[in-house]
């Protein structure tokens, strides 16, 4: 820890004018939020508060924490709630402090606080950025997965959940018993169709307990879909220091991001919301549009990016976009196999916003680890890839830059990079994909093969396609003689 003085409440007339807003009020808490990591403290936080000082509202956000871990919770406590966002540019940092968080909770250790702020006809949204796997989702059916070990808790003990659709359902109950009216809830993660996706498992779960409770739910209850977007990066020493140079102020929190930031949001909240719109949020009818183009353009090539990376050396995104022929794989992607797919409004200019995610990825000061952004690839792949691959299927398009996508998760999987690195997987069925990996053996076919027969990733419909197959195998083999080499070659031969 630093020797300065810790940020807190008491210490903010020490902070310069410029990296605080003034005409700050005390709001009351109106936002409990799951999932109190560095994305939402740079995303829908920031919003919250430009919002609060635009237009004013009891807006204030009590985030929580689902892991068991209260050190993040203690950390931010001892700061009041306050942190610094470090935005990193090309042209240098800039700092802000945040105040619109006002206090964080740790489950299973604040259940009787966390329930009576649910229970308060205050708190009128509930948000998320609890990433795909958090939804406890039956990835064929949609519902909630019976066989989750979490899930199976909450059934059975239904006053006591420690997951997210174990909490809305508990909550929700308790507001309906009590003649309250429903909180909105706001799904903020990379999830297609987020809104209707966390209806659909929140509502499957409630209908195990009570099926008018899953009725009432169903019919009152509001789940907006939305468009998240910014980088925001893993919490380093550097960015500590950067906060406190700029502070004259130790915090244990910062969090490091993009200057860039995008929410769309599908504008149904019965019971209001903070005015977003008066601080860069596009509130719209329809998020699908701007949803699809986030995910296939920019997920599903930063998915790309680092696997072809971990196995290449490349630690950071903005190293891996310095190896010219990667960043020329990356453009070519987007224009010829992504934009193709999107069917976006006239004044969505989709080769405009190709060309500002790879200036964003080339971002020197950002230092996104290829390792993040890698995680959960079984989570992932499926809607950032084989969607867009399966649109390009259908259509007799071609797929070869994709399927080096996904042929180099699977080589990926293995552990090891090209110079013999290792490095661990971290994924929620790291150990069944390690092995299928593993035991596949040298030959492409078979490894590819092992791959295909995983139905928790790929459908029967897309791991039977012989087209698809054909690409995986030869991208495979490509890669066996070297990734920077494969990454050459796919510029060469991609038609």
């Amino acid at each position: 820890m630093s020797d300065k003085s810790l940020l807190c409440r008491t210490a903010l007339p020490l902070i310069e004018d410029h990296l605080l807003a003034p005409e700050w009020r005390d709001p009351r808490i109106g936002i409990v939020h799951l999932g109190i990591g560095n994305f939402h403290r740079a995303h829908e936080a920031v919003y919250t508060e430009e919002a609060m000082l635009a237009e004013g509202g009891d807006w204030a956000i009590c985030g929580v924490t689902l892991q068991g871990d209260v050190t993040k919770r203690d950390a931010l406590m001892a700061q009041d709630g306050l942190y610094s966002v470090v935005e990193r540019g090309p042209q240098g940092v800039e700092v802000s402090v945040i105040r619109a968080l006002r206090e964080v909770l740790a489950l299973p250790h604040d259940r009787a606080r966390l329930f009576d702020l649910l229970a308060d006809a205050n708190v009128r949204i509930v948000s998320l950025t609890v990433t795909e796997k958090g939804y406890c989702r039956d990835t064929k059916t949609g519902d909630v997965d019976l066989s989750h070990p979490g899930i199976a808790h909450d059934l059975e003990h239904p006053g006591e959940p420690g997951t997210v659709p174990g909490i809305l359902v508990a909550a929700l109950k308790t507001r309906r018993d009590a003649g309250i009216a429903p909180f909105t809830v706001l799904s903020c993660d990379n999830l297609s169709h987020n809104g209707a996706a966390l209806r659909q498992m929140v509502c499957s779960h409630a209908r195990a307990l009570d099926e008018a409770l899953a009725i009432w739910i169903d019919r009152e209850v509001a789940f907006p879909s939305t468009m998240v977007d910014r980088i925001v990066p893993s919490t380093t020493d550097a960015d500590r220091d950067a906060a406190a140079a700029a502070l004259g102020l130790s915090d244990e929190a910062p969090v490091p991001c993009e200057p860039f930031r995008q929410w769309v949001i599908e504008d149904r909240f019965p019971a209001g919301r903070p005015a977003w719109e008066h601080v860069g949020a596009q509130l719209v009818d329809d998020v699908m549009p701007f949803e699809l183009a986030k995910l296939r353009m920019l997920n599903g090539t930063h998915s790309t990016l680092a696997y072809l990376s971990m196995l290449a050396g490349f630690a950071t995104i903005d190293e891996a976009m310095s190896f010219a022929p990667l960043r020329t794989l990356i453009h070519s992607m987007m224009t010829h196999e992504i934009a193709p797919t999107l069917g976006v409004p006239a004044s969505f200019d989709l080769m405009a916003y190709r060309d500002a995610l790879l200036e964003r990825y080339a971002n020197p000061a950002l230092k996104h680890r290829c390792a993040q952004i890698a995680m959960d690839g079984s989570q992932k792949i499926p809607p950032r890839l084989l969607a867009t691959i399966a649109a390009r299927l259908e259509l007799d398009q071609s797929i070869s830059r994709l399927s080096l996508g996904v042929a180099a998760w699977f080589v990926f999987l293995r552990g090891r990079a090209d110079d013999g690195t290792t490095f661990a997987i971290n994924d929620p069925l790291a150990s069944r994909l390690s092995a299928l990996a593993t035991n596949a053996g040298d030959a492409p076919e078979s490894l590819v093969s092992s791959m295909l027969g995983c139905r928790d990733v790929f459908s029967p419909e897309l791991a039977s396609n012989e087209v698809f197959r054909r690409a995986l195998i030869q991208a495979v083999t490509q890669l066996k003689g070297g990734t920077r080499a494969a990454i050459e070659n796919a510029n060469l031969n991609a038609f």
